[in-house]
């Protein structure tokens, strides 16, 4: 298999100022997971409601991510709630055509 999309969305009780502050500690070990490629900060402040799509390498990496201490923490912190997790495989022909960034990685 190949590589793996994480989609988690989430809703949270603060201002959308206190959960990029809350985040914002956890960027740089988001960013050094092993296997992730990119991921991509959702937010919109009017419904409270957050998020990230993630591309890992493999759906193994994917799953290590998932049940490891940053996601354990979310779904264990009161401010956040309605926690989902979609995995996906892609298609890659078809995003190669519509500009999906799927063999861009920036380091």
């Amino acid at each position: 298999m190949g590589k793996t999309v994480v989609q988690i969305n989430y809703r949270f009780g603060m201002t959308l100022e206190e959960c990029s502050a809350t985040f914002k500690p956890l960027a740089e070990p988001i960013a050094a997971v092993e296997g992730l490629l990119w991921k991509v900060w959702l937010m919109d402040a009017e419904h409270r409601e957050g998020g990230g799509i993630y591309l890992f390498d493999s759906p193994e990496s994917a799953q290590a991510y998932l049940t490891g201490p940053i996601i354990t923490g979310l779904g264990q912190n009161p401010q956040f709630s309605d926690l989902s997790v979609k995995v996906s495989g892609i298609d890659s022909d078809l995003s190669m055509i519509t500009r999906g960034p799927i063999d861009r990685v920036s380091v």
